[in-house]
């Protein structure tokens, strides 16, 4: 009876939620006196999970599942589940598992807490710290089920070294009927995606037009960081929806949120407070964000950022 741990990857590669759910699993797997088995859809080296604590890697390859779909990799997963009789199940919050997880607590009966933050501060009863109320609160929630799902925060336990010896063994589950044939798939290249990025500089109608846009964009590709945007400034069409961060568009959960010109509409803050360190660059002092944020500037963007950029090239310079 081993933990079970769902390691996402794209085109071969692991995710680095991936890391962090795998170097959860073996906390969870120390508490309980076993050992962690991942399972990989169409990943290329399965090697490196065993750096982060898996004992076992069920591999699955199959050019069917090139493209995720929640019901066939929930279906899938719950297979796993059954072949390693695995009372704990973890996954991650991104936006395919936020997908599959209610749909694989069903087929395994599960209890399933969302937005887990910590490693079980018991494991019987099973109990998980959790984010509430758009992250400006937390709650304690025990798993009762005989089966536990778990779906781990991103950022909020981070990624641990825990060298184990993992073995690979080559897992052929009967994969359900999809119901819908992806024909293509397009996506951004070339570009840190929110999803995955440590730090994220975002932009909102303080920046006056799209044309202003260079500063953001030079300011992320300094930083190493993904560009985001505000809601008014993706409906003006300054820039695509993909950007749109918020309650309402996609949540960021970064180490760092740097955010321009954005005043802090609760929908936006909703969104955006799973990040640890905010920072905020912005003309009006009242504006509600700087309650939120750890660090302000108050300041003209045109003024601040050119300032900024400038002395973070010259900071890495030194390096």
């Amino acid at each position: 009876m081993s933990v079970l741990v769902y390691t996402e990857s794209e085109e071969g590669t692991f995710k680095k939620v991936a890391l962090e759910v795998a170097s959860y699993a073996k906390a969870v797997a120390d508490l309980m006196g076993t050992t962690v088995t991942a399972v990989t859809i169409n990943a290329n080296d399965t090697s490196v999970l065993g750096n982060h604590g898996v004992d076992k890697v069920l591999t699955i390859t199959d050019s069917k599942l090139n493209a995720f779909n929640a019901n066939a990799y929930a279906d899938i997963i719950k297979q796993a589940a059954t072949k390693e009789d695995a009372k704990v199940v973890i996954v991650s919050s991104s936006a395919d598992s936020k997908y599959l997880a209610p749909l694989l607590a069903i087929d395994l009966n599960a209890g399933f807490a969302s937005n887990v933050v910590e490693a079980p501060s018991s494991t019987s009863p099973f109990t998980v710290k959790r984010t509430a109320f758009t992250n400006k609160a937390f709650n304690m929630t025990t798993i009762s089920t005989d089966v536990k799902l778990v779906a781990v925060s991103k950022n909020a336990f981070g990624i641990v070294e825990n060298s184990a010896s993992a073995t690979a063994e080559t897992f052929s589950p009967s994969i359900p009927e999809f119901g819908v044939n992806v024909e293509s798939v397009d996506k951004v290249t070339g570009q840190v995606t929110i999803a995955d990025a440590d730090i994220v500089v975002s932009g909102g109608r303080g920046l006056k037009g799209p044309e202003n846009w260079g500063m953001i964009e030079e300011l992320a590709d300094v930083l190493g960081a993904a560009t985001a945007c505000s809601k008014p400034v993706s409906d003006l069409g300054w820039r695509p929806h993909s950007e749109h961060v918020g309650q309402t568009g996609k949540p960021v959960a970064s180490n760092l949120y740097i955010a321009v010109g954005i005043s802090g509409a609760i929908q936006h803050l909703a969104g955006i407070n799973a990040s640890k360190v905010k920072v905020v660059i912005n003309t009006d002092p009242e504006a509600p964000f700087f309650k939120a944020a750890d660090y302000g500037i108050v300041g003209d963007a045109f003024e601040v950022l050119p300032k900024l950029i400038t002395k973070l090239k010259e900071f890495k310079a030194q390096q």
